[in-house]
């Protein structure tokens, strides 16, 4: 072979090489192309549910705002109870009502109460059992205890205490005939002391020892569950 051919050989060869370099760029570039765009609809999927998610959670929290609220309005005032829309917490809010100070023993005013709200509160909350993590009944108290008492002393002594009324509350509900066969009712429903950690102040940021000292109901949806399931692209 002469020289003029291995030249043209090898230049063919070079060709070839630059040519097969290129296809696979080429190909390289496409799967590229193919994997940010499958990124994009994923993260355009997750977008659209998650909004989707979003409107289902305040939706039914709105709805469960307005049947609780059609059902109670006209009963907070004569409770000297109120409901937050935010949170979804029926408050009781008159201690002088709830227990005797120092004790867990509900008080009779607060019995009659309680078996007039707590069947009704079951019944409007039913239709929801679906998106409904859990009912709360958290206790709440004062940060007062004894006057020679510490901070930390009579934090934790009210935190026995609000778990002591939380527990009497929730033994209360168990008991009621109304409420027996309310298996839902009962899988979901908690009972959480939590001592002083929230109190009521007034405007200027000063505890009021006697709003502070109350009982509330609060609903929790599964809105966080929901967002952590996965998600299929179909």
């Amino acid at each position: 072979m002469n020289a003029n051919s291995r030249l043209k050989n090898a230049g063919a060869d070079d060709e070839f090489h630059w040519i097969a370099l290129s296809d696979l760029m080429s190909s390289l570039m496409m799967i590229f192309l193919f994997l940010a765009l499958l990124h994009m609809l994923q993260v355009d999927k997750n977008h659209r549910v998650e909004t989707d998610v979003r409107m289902t959670a305040v939706e039914a929290r709105q709805a469960i705002y307005r049947a609780l609220d059609t059902e109670f309005q006209a009963d907070l005032r004569r409770w000297n109870a109120e409901f937050d829309q935010a949170t979804l917490t029926l408050r009781f809010r008159e201690p002088d009502v709830l227990f005797d100070r120092n004790s867990a023993r509900i008080k009779p005013e607060f019995d009659a109460i309680l078996r007039d709200f707590l069947p009704r509160y079951v019944a409007q909350l039913r239709p929801f059992q679906a998106v409904i993590r859990e009912i709360r009944i958290e206790g709440h108290t004062s940060s007062e205890w004894r006057p020679e008492s510490s901070a930390m002393e009579a934090y934790f002594a009210n935190m026995e205490l609000s778990q002591q009324r939380t527990q009497a509350v929730l033994r209360f509900a168990y008991n009621l005939p109304d409420l027996q066969s309310e298996q839902w009712f009962r899988q979901r429903i908690a009972a959480v002391g939590l001592s002083s950690s929230r109190p009521i102040r007034d405007a200027a940021g000063r505890e009021i020892s006697g709003a502070s000292r109350r009982v509330e109901f609060s609903v929790l949806t599964d809105f966080e569950a929901r967002l952590l399931e996965p998600i299929q692209v179909r």
